[in-house]
């Protein structure tokens, strides 16, 4: 089968931490495309996940949000997008059960503004929604064979219900209008720069800071962890591989509980497990398992190159280096977080500088398609 080969590549949701490896990645592997990022620079966004991108001259950098019918359009348009890769999400399953309004607002209905626009510019090539292993709901812990694509969806929680959803509209338009669709769904991923409201983070950082370890319930729910870098070469070979209209599943065989995660966290920073682990109240509800069958994946070529004691000890190594990554994290090591009502939290994220390569994109009532200088950012207003 001939490769696809993108020109102009839309990546959402770029600056949160799997869309900024993917973006990074792309970026440096394939200096004839041009990567456009785009992200609203929430909570858990930070432009210096950018920084191995920000000067190369096939990189550019658009704050936005998709929620914007006119905003997204304008994006398409006058940047001749061919490719959207689209991990714009809210995506941490706690917030789900605080706040799922903000879920439903940004993953279901962010998705399909961007679909419309898209069916509406009428020049995409290749859609990739980028789903999650949760919208398959509990795996059976005796199960020796994972979920497939084809297998039922069953979200359990808020977050993977509103997923669940963004997926069957990307579906409809590809089969309603001949969008050109791909949707992935992964296992959890860790690594560099991840938000530590997520497990293997915010261990990290309490471990760092000689605090308890946090696990809910009786800390015996099972995850499968991929590294970061294995999952932006597993996006490299679905942009280009990836058949449209089907589902590919990125994950791993390795499998740890949350204790084990913990345990090894714990030994790593020489610290004594029985006394660095605290049990806490459980999740509203919390699935026992994920587990995926990526065989079709392995197909295309891809394969899990990073061991988890690997990628565990470069992801320590990396928040020793960077403690002071995120401006204040206090709220997120909490062990049940809610984020999503707090404002103003890392506020430093905006002060990362960007070359002439980037701009910002408001959205506006007056001023149509008028762009103005704010340091070396260009300030667009647009309002088509």
């Amino acid at each position: 089968m001939e490769k696809y080969r993108p020109k102009n590549i839309l990546i959402t949701g770029a600056a949160g931490f799997i869309g900024s490896h993917v973006a990074n990645w792309l970026t440096q592997s394939y200096s004839e495309y041009r990567i456009i990022v785009l992200d609203k620079l929430d909570y858990c966004s930070n432009l210096k996940n950018l920084g191995p991108s920000q000067l190369r001259p096939n990189f550019k950098f658009v704050k936005g949000d998709i929620c914007s019918a006119d905003f997204t359009y304008f994006i398409l348009t006058t940047e001749s997008i061919d490719t959207v890769m689209h991990f714009a999400a809210q995506t941490h399953v706690d917030n789900s059960f605080g706040n799922s309004f903000e879920f439903i607002r940004n993953n279901v209905h962010g998705t399909c503004v961007l679909l419309e626009a898209c069916k509406a510019f009428g020049h995409i090539k290749r859609f990739v929604h980028v789903s999650t292993d949760e919208v398959y709901g509990e795996t059976d812990e005796k199960a020796v064979v994972g979920n497939h694509e084809a297998s039922q969806l069953l979200p359990t929680n808020p977050y993977s219900a509103s997923k669940a959803g963004a997926e069957m509209i990307v579906m409809a338009y590809g089969r309603s209008y001949g969008l050109p669709v791909i949707i992935t769904r992964g296992n959890n991923v860790y690594g560099p720069h991840q938000f530590p409201e997520k497990l293997v983070p915010k261990f990290i950082l309490l471990a760092m800071k000689g605090q308890p370890l946090p696990i809910h319930g009786d800390g015996s729910n099972v995850r499968s962890f991929l590294y970061c870098e294995d999952v932006a070469e597993a996006f490299d070979i679905i942009i280009h591989k990836g058949e449209v209209g089907h589902i590919y599943n990125i994950g791993t065989e390795e499998e740890k509980s949350v204790t084990d995660v913990a345990e090894d966290i714990c030994q790593l920073f020489s610290l004594d497990a029985s006394v660095a682990i605290k049990f806490v109240e459980n999740r509203p509800f919390n699935d026992q398992r994920y587990f995926l069958d990526s065989r079709k994946l392995k197909n295309l070529g891809w394969s899990e190159k990073t061991k988890w004691e690997d990628g565990l000890k470069k992801t320590m190594e990396w928040y020793i280096r960077n403690p002071d990554w995120w401006s204040d994290v206090s709220l997120a090591l909490h062990p049940h977080p809610r984020m999503l009502s707090v404002s103003g939290l890392g506020k430093d994220h905006h002060k990362a500088g960007f070359g002439a390569s980037s701009f910002t994109l408001e959205n506006s009532d007056d001023d149509k398609n008028v762009c103005r200088k704010k340091g070396s950012i260009d300030v667009c207003k647009s309002r088509l």
